[in-house]
């Protein structure tokens, strides 16, 4: 099981540092104010989204059986050998299947192309939201290291 980008809504602030950490890193340059310059404008494949007063930090969850890929008719979308769902621009032909099926929404479109997280591969086993999170928000691990992360906040409060 590979592990995930876990947002804590609990300490999310919305403030958006993790998309912008994403759209830089992908950016031809790598900096904030060279990128600003590029065109086309770097975009970020992560989205920050408000639900009620709580904000929300949200990319591809790499679904085990995931959607886009048994809906992409290029084979674009394909799953690697650690079960990352891993994106083949070179193969995208832009039809938006993808876009249509992914049950998070998660899944972008540049020109032609889709966009979306591909687990920063020019970095090593980090990712940059979850570095540039000043709160410490995004997780990354399994769903069950999340909930002890969770239960063991919830024991020190109760302390």
């Amino acid at each position: 099981m590979i592990k995930k980008i876990i947002c804590d809504i609990q300490v999310c602030l919305g403030c958006r540092s993790c998309e912008l950490a994403c759209a830089v890193e992908h950016s031809k340059s790598k900096t904030l104010f060279e990128g600003i310059k590029e065109d086309p404008l770097p975009r970020s494949r992560k989205k920050v989204e408000s639900i009620g007063s709580k904000s929300l930090a949200i990319a591809c969850c790499h679904c085990e059986l995931a959607p886009c890929v048994q809906a992409c008719m290029a084979g674009s979308m394909h799953k690697d050998e650690e079960g990352r769902t891993i994106h083949n621009e070179e193969k995208c032909v832009g039809c938006g299947m993808c876009i249509m099926v992914c049950p998070f929404g998660v899944i972008t479109r540049q020109k032609n192309i889709v966009l979306k997280c591909d687990l920063c591969p020019d970095l090593d086993n980090i990712y940059a939201c979850v570095e540039a999170c000043p709160t410490g928000a995004l997780f990354i691990g399994t769903v069950e290291e999340f909930e002890e992360r969770i239960n063991k906040r919830k024991a020190r409060i109760e302390i």
